[in-house]
């Protein structure tokens, strides 16, 4: 099976996340059982990968720049919707999986050509869909957390098969030393403002922030300038090894001010022994499950920080929560194989259900 991941936000090395990490590692899982996969993605044009980019597409004159920097073969386009003729031509895809942003119009120019469809929702963030997912009238559904295929149905009518995102424990579990309360992905969306408060309630508590959208200049400044004031907080850049941070990681913060469709980081940190103390947003509740402490975001700042200092201090309660979070990431819909196989499934039932439409 040929299968294209059809994305219209950027790929890795221009922009990592939950969706790329989750897509990357799907691709590698299909890979290794001798499908084929491609992306098609957003370019944005920066630094000198974005400048070759653009130089392979002026030169041959076409809507997208092709690469194969994760493994596998990336199109990179200004407008992903409208390289997917291209996309098409080039990759021959027996199926397409199109995830996020811009999802409609991306499914909508694959519909008209007849590509099978899967739509992945990882997110609830409706504008970012670009049209109503209703109008992809050929596609089968899969969601990312019982909460996200709710929330689908509430508002859309779609159904749709539940498949948390894969997280490959290999790449994340590892040996801790304990240093640090960790925070990853400074915005304000992500809690950014709840976790400086928590840092500076417990100044006795050393803290890590990570970056892992990439912050603009601007925005670092700004992250820079609110925590200089706090000792115990440390900034550290994103990196390709999360286990260098998990690593060095005690407590997984997550006070998610937004409704998170899932909550990989927490999935990840529990593949180590990590619990998690997140907020009650959407799907992050689910993620956490009893590998951590789950706070109603808008609680006081007392109850945030006694969270964290109780679990810092209590070494019961805290071999009891990790022990529960080890145990809460071998669960069977956590099973990288188990939600390959599923996928799969789903690929397959897209493939057939679009020949026997087309008959």
């Amino acid at each position: 099976m040929k299968v294209l991941f059809a994305i219209g936000n950027g790929y890795l090395p221009e922009f990592s996340g939950g969706v790329q990490s989750s897509t990357h590692h799907l691709v590698q899982e299909l890979q290794s059982r001798g499908h084929q996969a491609a992306v098609l993605a957003s370019l944005f044009g920066d630094g000198l990968f974005g400048m070759r980019a653009r130089l392979k597409m002026k030169l041959l004159r076409q809507p997208a720049a092709i690469d194969n920097f994760p493994g596998y073969p990336v199109a990179r386009a200004w407008f992903p919707w409208e390289a997917v003729g291209f996309a098409k031509d080039w990759f021959k895809p027996d199926v397409a999986v199109v995830q996020c942003h811009q999802s409609v119009p991306i499914g909508k120019a694959l519909q008209s050509l007849g590509v099978p469809l899967v739509v992945y929702l990882r997110n609830v963030e409706f504008h970012e869909l670009g049209g109503d997912p209703r109008d992809l009238h050929s596609a089968v559904y899969v969601a990312n957390s019982d909460f996200t295929a709710k929330t689908y149905k509430r508002e859309f009518g779609i159904d749709s098969t539940v498949i948390p995102p894969t997280v490959d424990p290999e790449l994340y579990a590892t040996a801790t030393t304990r240093d640090f309360v960790t925070f990853i992905n400074p915005y304000n969306e992500k809690g950014f403002e709840l976790a400086v408060s928590i840092a500076r309630q417990c100044p006795e508590i050393p803290f890590l922030f990570v970056e892992s959208w990439k912050l603009n200049d601007d925005h670092r400044a700004l992250i820079e300038q609110t925590i200089a004031p706090l000792a115990n907080v440390r900034l550290e850049n994103r990196t390709s090894d999360m286990r260098t941070v998990y690593g060095r990681t005690r407590i997984l913060l997550a006070p998610s001010k937004w409704e998170e469709a899932w909550g990989r980081v927490a999935s990840e940190a529990h593949c180590s022994g990590i619990p998690v103390i997140g907020s009650n947003r959407g799907g992050l509740p689910e993620a956490i499950g009893p590998g951590g402490v789950v706070l109603d975001y808008d609680a006081p700042i007392e109850d945030w920080a006694g969270a964290v200092r109780a679990l810092w201090n209590d070494r019961a309660r805290y071999d009891g929560l990790s022990a529960a979070a080890s145990e809460f990431s071998r669960r069977p819909a956590m099973d990288p194989a188990r939600q390959f196989a599923d996928l799969l499934g789903v690929l397959e039932h897209a493939s057939q259900r679009r020949s026997l439409q087309v008959a």
